[in-house]
């Protein structure tokens, strides 16, 4: 069951009951859901509120479950290779360990950060708020650590990692036998937990019940009132000018220096391309034997081994998809500074599906740490990571960090579609 907000040009209504498009800037009532109900804004199709039929008892069980399997996969093996009666076995912390001894550290704080940190993290602080809701008198925090959960959302790759295993998977058969541990069952059950705790959430429930609870950060003392400004953590209008009365996060009525940082995000990522794919990201040594490997080679290589699935996944993930977000981000930007009213609509969707795949490009960075880690069988077999791993993470990275930093309400305002 789907329902139209309202647009609205001046305040009617509490502006509690309001609520500001995060992709189109539209200042709209949103009405009250019954429970299994989503508000779309009429403008641009955002969705602005899903009232979830247990917002928090499902949430915290699966957060609790996400937990458990997430331990479990961080302590039990992910994969064993033996050859020739030598073996080796890896877990969630071995890769970013390998990487490290090769002098690899940034790669291994990324892959250490986006596979074991983030999900900790966003889990923990789902738990933490959930419960914390529950009692009689919840800690005055509660409403800092949900935006803290909110932070980790995007970094959280458990799935991504999945993927990356899988094709590491492949690419060891070809060179050892392969035994799957209890670990990569734990991650596949974390990454469908973790699914469907986002899908079961309502953040809005979340926020109105720490606000009931009298859980919020306060109103900003000393403030003139200003004009309406939605707050970009926790959605409510408010006429505060330095701080969200509500969740304490900082008021903006756009994010700061949104076109030249992104820009200049793009530009970074647009550069570090070129070695990305033309330098080797690893090296694979077999009885004293073999050859630089680059993205491109080693989706050549999965090819011509039969694997064309496969072959066409990494080369969608790596290949096409980090093109694809530079080159649509570019247009976003120019059209904004042209101003132009064309597409808006259209333009706005394609903002959601680049902020969304980004982080998928991350795959071939997970197989490389992963098979860094097991192919370390001396003069049999050895997998050295090359310098174009690092530079593909740090454009994975960057142009994530360009669809955060873009405002797609700022493509509305120029084309002279909001009024202030």
């Amino acid at each position: 069951m789907s329902f139209a907000a309202t647009a609205v040009a001046e305040p009617a209504q509490p502006v509690t009951r309001l609520r500001e498009c995060p992709d189109c800037g539209l200042v709209q009532h949103v009405p009250a859901l019954p429970r299994g109900a989503l508000a779309r804004c009429p403008r641009c199709g955002a969705v602005l509120r899903r009232r979830r039929v247990d917002p928090t008892g499902r949430a915290l069980a699966l957060a609790l479950t996400g937990l458990l399997l997430l331990v479990l996969a961080a302590s039990e093996p992910l994969l064993d290779v033996s050859l020739r009666g030598r073996g080796l076995a890896a877990d969630m912390f071995s890769g970013p360990v390998a990487l490290e001894q090769h002098g690899m550290w940034p790669l291994a704080l990324a892959v250490l950060a986006t596979t074991i940190a983030a999900p900790l993290g966003r889990l923990g602080a789902l738990v933490y708020v959930l419960v914390g809701l529950g009692m009689a008198r919840p800690p005055r925090h509660l409403y800092a650590v949900f935006r803290l959960a909110g932070w980790f959302a995007p970094w959280a790759m458990a799935e991504v990692f999945l993927l990356g295993l899988f094709v590491a998977y492949t690419k060891l058969g070809d060179f050892a036998r392969v035994d799957v541990g209890l670990a990569v069952y734990a991650l596949g059950g974390l990454t469908l937990v973790s699914a469907l705790a986002a899908s079961v959430l309502d953040d809005e429930a979340i926020w109105l019940g720490l606000e009931s609870k009298g859980v919020t950060a306060g109103p900003p003392a000393g403030e003139a009132p200003g004009p309406l400004v939605g707050c970009d953590s926790c959605g409510l209008v408010s006429h505060a000018t330095r701080a969200c009365p509500r969740c304490g996060a900082a008021v903006r009525h756009r994010r700061t220096d949104s076109l030249p940082r992104t820009a200049a995000l793009l530009a970074a990522a647009a550069i570090l391309y070129i070695p990305a794919n033309l330098l080797p990201v690893m090296t694979v040594v077999s009885f004293g034997q073999g050859a630089p490997s680059t993205i491109l080679s080693g989706v050549i290589e999965l090819a011509q081994e039969g694997m064309w699935p496969l072959a066409a996944l990494v080369f969608f993930a790596s290949i096409t998809v980090p093109v694809l977000k530079v080159l649509s981000l570019v247009w976003l930007l120019v059209s904004t500074r042209r101003r132009s009213a064309a597409r808006l609509r259209e333009r706005t969707t394609l903002y959601r599906v680049v902020d969304a795949i980004g982080r998928w490009s991350m795959i071939d960075v997970f197989m490389i740490s992963i098979l860094t880690a097991l192919l370390r069988l001396g003069f049999l077999v050895s997998v050295n990571p090359g310098p174009g791993a690092i530079a593909f993470c740090a454009v994975v990275i960057l142009t994530m960090l360009a669809a955060q930093t873009f405002d797609p309400r700022l493509m509305w305002d120029a084309a002279g579609q909001n009024r202030r």
